[in-house]
């Protein structure tokens, strides 16, 4: 599932980007900056580089699920879905001599999640039907959080900027039985 939340919210910037700039090949690519064995990654030089950096899971969206009322005669019970949060980072891979197009890219890619923050099936139809909405935040990061990132990275600093992508759901869908909701008795008094 995380991997298709990413991938779709790096395909709607990619076809974004190529009508905006008239690109002919992708300029976003989902990947890690740096190989296992320390080299850079080969096929992200001059992209816009989308890399996952953390999973959390999401207790707020969990307790307000816990607490809804179903107003139903029956629930269904299972194994709860897990709700969870993706750290995504939006880099900008590009040489030296074409800083500026890191920083250009990296702008439009800011307006573009301003303008289109909700990723949900009516923006976008195409968008995986276990997958209720995503939603982008942007993330700040201080100057000793973003050297640890970049250090766990196993890179040095580039143009970048982090969003907390939420309500990724994980449902297995397993149905475990059924059970009759309990209601309050109804009293009425006649006089």
């Amino acid at each position: 599932m995380i991997h298709i939340a990413i991938a779709h919210i790096a395909n709607h910037l990619n076809q974004y980007l190529k009508r905006t700039f008239d690109l002919n090949e992708d300029i976003v690519v989902t990947s890690n900056i740096v190989e296992q064995d320390g080299t850079v990654v080969s096929h992200i030089n001059n992209k816009l580089v989308m890399c996952l950096i953390n999973v959390e899971k999401d207790t707020v969206a969990l307790r307000q699920q816990m607490n809804g009322n179903s107003g139903g005669q029956r629930i269904v019970t299972g194994p709860p879905p897990l709700y969870f949060n993706l750290y995504l980072m939006v880099i900008g891979h590009f040489s030296s001599n074409n800083y500026s197009e890191a920083l250009k890219f990296l702008s439009n890619s800011i307006s573009f999640f301003q303008r289109s923050p909700v990723f949900d099936h009516a923006s976008t139809p195409d968008l995986d039907k276990r997958i209720d909405r995503l939603v982008l935040d942007i993330e700040n990061l201080n100057f000793q959080d973003l050297s640890n990132v970049w250090g766990v990275l196993g890179g040095r600093y580039l143009p970048s900027v982090l969003y907390k992508v939420r309500m990724v759901v994980f449902d297995a869908g397993d149905v475990r039985g059924q059970t009759a909701t309990v209601q309050e008795p109804q009293y009425s008094i006649h006089a």
